[in-house]
């Protein structure tokens, strides 16, 4: 089989390229790195939030989250929760369970006060551990004297009003589906 080569580029060859472009209008460019464009730190939201998670005091974990009225969640529904400013890539990679998680906490035969104090010391355990994303077991079991699956509802609070969560979402099937969440962490800036 016989390969045909290019053949050699000469000076006049590209002087005459060059020519017919300039002609053409073309300039060229005076900088030959690409404008990252407007940076995504002047949020002053964000940088607020920032600032209170670091000013949050990582070893009183009492008063975590809250005892108040929690909106339920059906059984099958899908939990997705993510500040505003957090890369699109990030939340996607989590959402398709793209993010090895670290260490799972199964709530499974928990009270709803046992639930809230295994998750608050799991979440404060991985942050001390500099885990980046957890795997929270929370089922979709109805409660006794509730209409709605309790410990999946309140999770779903919680987990919003933990500081060192940048956004939890239900799990692929493989781990549990909409039974449990996959939670990403905040690993710096927090005293743990």
């Amino acid at each position: 089989m016989n390969r045909r080569r290019p053949p050699d580029d000469t000076d006049d060859d590209v002087n005459a390229f060059r020519r017919a472009l300039r002609e053409a209008g073309v300039r060229p460019i005076a900088v030959n790195r690409a404008d990252p464009g407007r940076s995504r730190r002047r949020d002053p939201a964000a940088a607020e939030r920032r600032a209170a998670a670091v000013a949050a005091d990582g070893a009183d974990t009492s008063s975590r989250t809250s005892d108040g009225r929690v909106e339920p969640v059906r059984p099958s529904e899908f939990l997705d929760f993510a500040l505003p400013d957090l890369p699109y890539r990030a939340r996607s990679q989590l959402k398709r369970g793209q993010i090895a998680w670290e260490a799972g906490l199964d709530l499974h035969g928990h009270t709803l006060d046992e639930a809230r104090l295994e998750l608050e010391r799991f979440l404060h355990e991985a942050a001390a551990s500099r885990m980046r994303c957890v795997l929270v077991v929370h089922g979709k079991a109805w409660g006794s004297t509730a209409d709605y699956p309790v410990i999946k509802s309140h999770v779903n609070a919680w987990l919003r009003e933990w500081p060192m969560v940048l956004a939890f979402c239900s799990a692929q099937e493989f781990d549990g589906g909409t039974g449990a969440v996959y939670v990403l962490l905040r690993r710096r800036g927090l005293n743990a």
